[in-house]
């Protein structure tokens, strides 16, 4: 049987400190800085994706709304103090996911996920054409996913609508009123 050479304690912490450096790389990594982000918002689009939620969040809203007050009869002066809220609620949406308000939180996230080397491989993937076209597709793909979830989910549902109208409901015993108490003297 061979003999293996001994491995000294210099050695070994030699070996132990450069596992730890390894392991610890991503540690080190270049923070990207804010051109480098600023370069990749602008090749994924970020700033024109974030206007399109507003018109979305702002459907929402008013759906909310409508479900809130229907079938409510209000008066002219309780129509226009709801009509003042919700101007005001869209104002708050509308400057809350404002690009100047926004792009702070997206340099924060994106220093904090990512890495310069990362960013920059981002960046160079959205400013190909392969980049582009994924980014033009991806609302058509979204859709896509949408249907076929829902498809996926409609006979999942009715299952399990089938199975709950299938439990028996035994109606709660009858309760029968308090017996009044006897007052003891």
């Amino acid at each position: 049987m061979p003999k293996l050479p001994s491995i000294t304690a210099r050695a070994l912490l030699r070996l132990l400190l450069a596992l730890a450096l390894v392991a610890s790389a991503p540690t080190f990594a270049a923070e990207p800085t804010d051109a480098d982000i600023d370069r990749l918002l602008k090749a994924s689009r970020a700033e024109s994706l974030l206007a399109g939620v507003v018109p979305q969040m702002e459907a929402v809203q008013q759906q909310e709304f409508d479900k809130h007050f229907a079938g409510r009869e209000m008066t002219d002066e309780q129509k226009a103090e709801v009509a003042r809220i919700q101007a005001k609620t869209q104002e708050i949406v509308r400057t809350a996911l404002s690009w100047e308000e926004m792009r702070p939180v997206y340099l924060d996230v994106y220093k904090k996920t990512y890495t310069r080397e990362d960013v920059r491989a981002i960046t160079k993937f959205y400013e190909s054409a392969a980049g582009q076209r994924m980014l033009d597709k991806n609302p058509a793909l979204m859709q896509n996913i949408m249907s076929a979830v829902q498809q996926k989910m409609v006979p999942m549902l009715e299952a399990l609508q089938a199975e709950i109208r299938n439990i028996p409901v035994t109606p709660p015993p009858p309760v029968s009123p308090p017996q009044k108490r006897r007052r003891t003297r």
